[in-house]
């Protein structure tokens, strides 16, 4: 079975992460948890600025808002996706004695976000006709 079913299975089972390796110090899985709950937060505040974008964003002509708020509706939703896996992968690697896993999401997330931004910003700089 390859590591991203194994993964996606344990998505929906946790309890079957207990099988593999030995039980770290549980402060680092409660630190594990804590980032799960961080990444949560930040898909929630995500989700809520795409709504407020679609909503109170008016006079934009329907394809820019749109584009905006389904750039941030969509970040939200492959960031709480992207939670639970990365908790995954880092208690069993914790369980292991691994290294733990590396990400190219934050860079994403964090250039999506940004374009996002910068349209905003242009926006509320020069204004919209909203024609």
């Amino acid at each position: 079975m390859s590591d991203f079913v194994h993964s996606l299975r344990l998505w929906f089972a946790p309890q079957r992460i207990q099988e593999e390796g030995e039980t770290p110090d549980y402060r680092f899985s409660l630190a594990n948890e804590r980032t799960f709950l961080a990444w949560l937060r930040t898909a929630l505040a995500l989700i809520g600025g795409g709504f407020a974008v679609a909503q109170f964003l008016p006079d934009l002509p329907w394809g820019v808002r749109a584009g905006m708020a389904l750039g941030l509706l969509g970040a939200g939703v492959l960031c709480a996706l992207r939670a639970v896996n990365h908790w995954v992968r880092c208690e069993r690697a914790m369980r292991r004695g691994a290294d733990l896993p590396v990400s190219r999401f934050p860079t994403l997330l964090s250039l999506a976000v940004a374009v996002v931004a910068a349209v905003m910003v242009v926006v509320v700089l020069f204004g919209w006709e909203g024609r």
